[in-house]
């Protein structure tokens, strides 16, 4: 599926300096048709009530989805942005970690569409269900 072969370590470099070192993501898996990565329910990630904030889980599920689209184009004509994003947020997380997993649900031309299971990944109870779609642009094409 991957037009890019890459290593979550080469794509943690691609996160230096951006949302994702703020927030603490890392990526740790590329599978044969998804993508995973990791976020701490810290002081960056939680809300005043001491919780998982739902914004820092919808960028960590759009940050999965829109990377794994970007790893389906050819970078050198191609690339991938956030168009829609929905999230249910099913339970809550105090502390600890949480595990994103990205699998397509459609993959098209001009779109794709990413569900993404949000997870403790102690417990592995499921915290938040995602939809996340894209739009694949040329490159020089403006958003």
């Amino acid at each position: 599926m991957w037009q890019v072969e890459i290593s979550p370590a080469a794509l943690n470099e691609f996160g230096r300096g951006t949302l994702l070192e703020a927030l603490g993501i890392v990526f740790t898996e590329v599978g044969e048709n998804y993508l995973k990565a990791r976020m701490p329910v810290d002081h960056r990630t939680r809300q005043y009530m001491g919780l998982l904030h739902g914004g820092a889980t919808v960028a960590l599920a759009e940050s999965v989805a829109s990377t794994a689209s970007n790893l389906i184009v050819n970078p050198q004509t191609h690339y991938c942005v956030g168009l829609e994003i929905n999230a249910n947020h099913l339970r809550a997380v105090r502390q600890g970690y949480v595990e994103a997993e990205a699998r397509p649900i459609h993959i098209g031309r001009s779109t794709h569409v990413w569900d993404i299971r949000v997870y403790e990944v102690e417990s592995r109870e499921l915290i938040a269900i995602v939809r996340h779609t894209v739009i694949v642009l040329q490159r020089g094409e403006k958003f």
